[in-house]
């Protein structure tokens, strides 16, 4: 992982992209709000890998459903 260096970035990062899922309808509509700040999702077998779109790197893992509203 590219933050594991610094977990505060990696907390920081991965609670906005899980606030970015809750606003959005649907997974297609999150992946797209997420290009708009500059992030990707891979799917991987059981998380969704979050990536910076510039140079591909991978910044954390998240899961595939959605947190509890």
């Amino acid at each position: 992982m590219f933050f594991d260096k610094d977990q505060t970035a990696t907390a920081q990062v991965r609670d906005f992209v899980t606030g970015e899922r809750m606003k959005s309808l649907s997974d297609r509509e999150w992946k797209f709000r997420l290009a708009g700040y500059g992030y990707a999702l891979r799917k991987a077998n059981d998380r969704f890998k979050l990536v910076a779109l510039v140079n591909g790197a991978e910044l954390c893992d998240l899961p595939l459903e959605r947190p509890a509203a």
